[in-house]
């Protein structure tokens, strides 16, 4: 078994290295717009003291300033011309950033700076031969190329001491692979990647080891740094180098001028960085030696709990780095990376839990996006993910290991391209919120089912992050649902109450017509017009009216039963096999409520009594007097009819919008308007039904009621005393 202390990608991401400088990230981003000049440069330097106090230093020294007064920083920053200010800004923020990596004050590091000013200078000159528009992208990139070796240096002192000051070269990476299980070429691309910059920097610094034949078709800034590295390091192998050119379509008799143009340019910049070169070039750089470990005797028991303690680190520092995502994309981005890093994985997919919870889907990413996005797992049907899902249990599988492998992970063999699959679902609580697939050598699986525990903690951290994603997003899509159902239920409501003072207007409109041709007079059908218009605009106003009716108005019930009445005898509304009979009280007939919110009660429960009885019948409406209800004194209003009765599953849901018999994509919808047209009266509604009829009740709240009834109450309280 691996000792924990050579697992040194599981130590890279607990090592906290040092960021990179925001002065760097700024400058990077200044030099991707295609308007960057120097007033923006000046901008940018004046707000990093350090970075200013360099470059008065540079301006003012003797190669610039031939006089003896100081220039000031507008000054200075003219004198050295805007290439040297890039130069100095980039090459400063990384000498600064990556001095402060662990080890790097106790080691001698005049040959690793020289090899990667050689090589920043080289990849410029080659981006501007190539007219590549991000020239001091290229030196950046030839930079950084090595900075890998600082971040293994960092993180492996003891295992890589020695070769830090090896021969840079394929050997090395192999004894690199061998001994840390990782090269300097990829610990630095995992370290720039951890930036988040839009540039192919990080796979510049990836590739600048690979072999020509496979970068022929490579992103220009790949090919550039190849070509810089081999020129720097290997410029005494012609062959090589001249493979290399043809990358970059550059003849062979040309390379010798990159080299010797470096070197003069190099030497002018370590004298305005002040960086010590002296020397460099004797310090020796032995070939790669892959030593003997001379480590003591391993206690299992020992290892075995350092082992639990670094995972556990792991996983809490993969909690955290979870929690900080800002979105669900993110968050899966960063899980995908992550169980890359820390298994090993060649190729990583997530399944997520369907909206039905029946099946689980791709999210889409990466070369397969179009094919994750379609691909779906049902979980009613046996198979090793459902399996898997079903049960919150890992699973691990390799290619034609067996019969027992379906299509749908035939299908996922295929889209992830490796020879295993490591299934891990991603559970929190008693529900499995999806599945992380990552795809390995047939190899490693032994290895895999070794850190079983560590993979259900991993896969625990990310369904607990997800499970908070998801339940943000839900809440936030159900808010907006909720919105737009009352919008769209507020608006059918409006449509449904506007027929019917339409329809009246349409009905009084033939009434007005025919009493003109007669010569009669019309100032009643008139009045009611205006009065039926004005309820309309109302109506349509009041789909955004949210507040609750004026409780400071009175009502006579009589008068508005009267005024309904009326609108239907005096149209079509009213069928003459229908008849209606009003029984009014001499008593209270005031209310506190709006007189145009009764009559739209009224209106509705009136219509409905007439559609019952297709074939005439008869309506009553009735007010029965006072009833103290909750101790509050309510005009009982009653309005029935002698219909059929409703049916036992309209009377079950009597006040919602139900299935109607009658046609129309708004019918059904009118009890459901009566009753909250009755609590916006702070009234109260019930309803019998029978095969004799249907009767509605209603109490509206008596004028006057809560004040009377506290004087009842007070009384009372006297009287007892």
């Amino acid at each position: 078994m691996q000792h924990p202390e050579q697992d040194i990608r599981n130590r890279l991401l607990i090592a906290r290295l040092p960021a990179m400088p925001q002065i760097l990230i700024k400058l990077i981003e200044l030099l991707q717009a295609d308007d960057a000049g120097m007033p923006e440069l000046a901008a940018l330097i004046a707000k990093d003291a350090g970075m200013t106090s360099k470059i008065m230093a540079v301006a003012n020294s003797s190669a610039y300033q031939r006089h003896n007064r100081s220039v000031g920083l507008e000054q200075a920053l003219v004198s050295l011309g805007t290439d040297m200010i890039k130069t100095l800004v980039i090459s400063e923020s990384v000498f600064q950033t990556f001095n402060n990596f662990p080890h790097s004050g106790s080691t001698d590091l005049r040959a690793f700076w020289k090899g990667s000013l050689t090589t920043a200078v080289i990849a410029r000159d080659i981006a501007r031969v190539l007219d590549y528009p991000q020239v001091e992208e290229a030196y950046l990139a030839g930079l950084l190329h090595n900075v890998g070796r600082l971040a293994l240096l960092a993180t492996a002192p003891k295992e890589y001491a020695y070769n830090f000051t090896a021969r840079d070269d394929e050997d090395l990476c192999a004894v690199e692979q061998r001994t840390l299980e990782i090269t300097h070429a990829e610990a630095g691309a995992w370290l720039i990647e951890r930036w988040n910059l839009d540039s192919f920097l990080a796979d510049s610094v990836l590739y600048h080891h690979e072999p020509v034949p496979r970068l022929e078709a490579a992103h220009p800034l790949i090919r550039i740094v190849r070509l810089a590295h081999q020129l720097c390091y290997h410029a005494d192998t012609p062959q090589a180098a001249a493979e290399a050119a043809g990358l970059c379509g550059i003849e062979e008799d040309k390379l010798d001028a990159f080299v010797k143009s470096a070197a003069r340019q190099v030497t002018r910049a370590a004298e305005h960085l002040g960086i010590d070169l002296a020397g460099a070039d004797e310090i020796p750089a032995p070939p790669a030696l892959a030593q003997a470990a001379a480590l003591k005797p391993v206690d299992p028991v020992q290892a075995r709990l350092q082992e639990e303690v670094r995972n556990m680190v792991l996983v809490q520092e993969m909690g955290q780095s979870f929690a900080r995502q800002s979105g669900e994309p993110g968050m899966l981005d960063a899980m995908t990376r992550s169980a890359r890093i820390l298994f090993d994985l060649e190729t990583t997919v997530i399944l997520l839990e369907s909206p039905t919870g029946h099946a689980l889907q791709g999210a889409g990413s990466g070369e397969a996006q179009q094919r994750l996005s379609e691909f779906a797992v049902p979980l009613n049907k046996p198979g090793m993910l459902a399996d898997a899902a079903n049960g919150r249990t890992l699973a691990f599988a390799a290619r034609g290991a067996g019969p027992g492998l379906g299509i749908v992970e035939e299908q996922l063999f295929r889209i992830v391209g490796s020879e295993a699959l490591v299934c891990l679902p991603l559970v929190a609580g008693q529900r499995c919120l999806g599945m992380i697939v990552g795809g390995v050598p047939a190899w490693q699986l032994p290895l895999l089912q070794k850190k079983e525990r560590f993979l259900q903690a991993f896969g625990n951290q990310a369904a607990n992050a997800l499970e908070t994603a998801l339940s943000e997003r839900g809440h936030a899509r159900r808010q907006v649902a909720h919105v737009a159902e009352e919008y769209r239920e507020a608006s059918r409501r409006v449509v449904h109450e506007v027929n019917n003072p339409l329809s009246i207007i349409k009905n009084y409109l033939s009434v007005l017509d025919a009493k003109l041709a007669r010569r009669e007079p019309v100032v009643s059908e008139m009045s009611i017009l205006n009065e039926e218009i004005d309820r309309v605009g109302q109506l349509i106003n009041g789909l955004a009216d949210l507040q609750p009716s004026d409780a400071g108005c009175v009502t006579n019930v009589a008068r508005v039963v009267e005024d309904v009445l009326r609108l239907f005898r005096a149209t079509d509304f009213l069928p003459a096999s229908v008849q209606v009979v009003t029984r009014m009280q001499d008593g209270p007939q005031e209310i506190d409520g709006d007189a145009d919110l009764l009559k739209q009660i009224l209106v509705n429960l009136v219509k409905n009594a007439i559609e019952a009885q297709p074939q005439g019948g008869r309506i009553e409406i009735a007010n029965r007097g006072l009833v103290n209800r909750e101790r509050r004194l309510y005009v009982e209003l009653v309005v029935s009819d002698a219909g059929p009765g409703l049916s036992q599953e309209v009377l079950a849901n009597l006040f919602g919008a139900v299935k109607s018999s009658k046609e129309g994509k708004h019918h059904g919808l009118g009890l459901s308007i009566v009753h909250s047209l009755v609590k916006k009266l702070n009234g109260m509604i019930s309803c019998r039904s029978g095969a004799n009829g249907t009767s509605f009740e209603l109490l509206l709240p008596a004028r006057g009621s809560t004040s009377q009834l506290a004087t009842v109450q007070a009384r009372g309280v006297v009287d007892s005393v």
